[in-house]
């Protein structure tokens, strides 16, 4: 009896034809994956944008909600603020004025009695031809002569001498003020032939200058212990809102919610707290400075000067409103880091 004839076995042949038919489906279903893991991460990320504009929009509700307290805690960062930001004000008007006495730095060289006009003319050439010398002024000695008897006031009383004792002198403005710079300039115009003398007052230059330098290091102290006073207020604010709200926080940390998660909503209520005291601070920058300008202005008047108080641009104007924000975000963090750590969901 003839044995019946075995299947042929699958080969190569018709296995590879299985597989080339599965192998084109392959790239869809590459394609397939990477535009669901696109969508996926879209929707993710629209979805952190709801999360947080939802938490921006509920913190500032929940801040209206509670007006009085909100505003009181606003208002201590305000007063927080103002003092430094006063303090850079008044160090700006320094300036000024700093840099008006700049202006009024000068030396005076004292020429030799026995030189004439013709000889004046040629030492202010030769020493406004000095690298350190910017611009230059000749007196002479029949100008300084009646400016020196009308500062004294006693026109009538010189009028009667016979000869000038006074001589012609070059009045010279620096380019640099720098007391190591003036002093170098005044010994090389001493050098000069027909010259007498060359007086330069340096010691109110270096007055100034260590004004300066102590203003500035008393702002940035300053600075830094009201920037940590405004850490402490916002801080200590958000720490009562987070145990008011400890067993939310539980309930939502129990169903998976993260720190970033949970962390969230009290740090735009920081922001927000930030923004209301800079916008408070703000306000009584301005309402001080409409305050004082005219008992400043009539002071000054009477002294023969016109000082205007300065007051916030819009470039400072933003600087202290961001930086505020900065600080009333990161004393929330602090806060809310800290008080979250010890918060363990049952």
């Amino acid at each position: 009896m003839k044995r019946a004839a075995t299947p042929r076995p699958i080969g190569a042949a018709p296995k590879g034809k299985r597989q080339s038919a599965r192998t084109p489906s392959e790239p869809h279903a590459e394609r397939r994956g990477a535009r669901s893991q696109q969508t996926r991460f879209s929707s993710r990320l629209r979805a952190w944008g709801r999360h947080h504009r939802a938490m921006a929009l509920d913190s500032l509700y929940r801040l209206v909600r509670h007006p009085v307290g909100n505003l009181l805690t606003m208002l201590a960062i305000a007063i927080a603020l103002v003092l430094p930001a006063a303090l850079w004000l008044t160090l700006d008007s320094a300036k000024l004025l700093d840099a008006e006495l700049d202006e009024s730095a000068t030396l005076t060289v004292y020429l030799e009695t026995t030189v004439d006009a013709a000889q004046s003319v040629r030492i202010e050439e030769a020493v406004i031809a000095d690298e350190g010398v910017e611009t230059t002024r000749i007196i002479s000695a029949e100008q300084g002569m009646v400016e020196f008897q009308q500062s004294l006031g006693i026109e009538d009383t010189l009028a009667g001498l016979e000869d000038n004792p006074l001589p012609a002198s070059i009045v010279i403005y620096p380019q640099s003020v720098e007391p190591a710079a003036m002093a170098q300039l005044a010994q090389r115009l001493e050098e000069f032939s027909g010259v007498d003398e060359v007086r330069v007052d340096l010691a109110w230059v270096e007055r100034l200058r260590h004004l300066a330098d102590l203003g500035r290091r008393v702002a940035l102290a300053l600075g830094v212990l009201f920037g940590c006073g405004v850490l402490l207020v916002v801080g200590n604010t958000i720490r009562l809102s987070v145990e008011s709200r400890r067993r939310e926080i539980e309930v939502v940390m129990l169903i998976g919610a993260t720190h970033a998660f949970v962390r969230r909503p009290f740090l735009y209520s920081g922001a927000w707290y930030g923004v209301g005291g800079g916008l408070l601070a703000l306000g009584l920058l301005a309402f001080g400075n409409h305050w004082l300008s005219m008992p400043v202005a009539a002071l000054a008047a009477s002294y023969g000067a016109n000082f205007v108080l300065p007051q916030l641009d819009v470039t400072g104007s933003t600087i202290l409103l961001s930086c505020s924000t900065l600080l009333g975000w990161l004393g929330a963090w602090l806060a809310v880091t800290r008080h979250l750590s010890s918060i363990r969901p049952r």
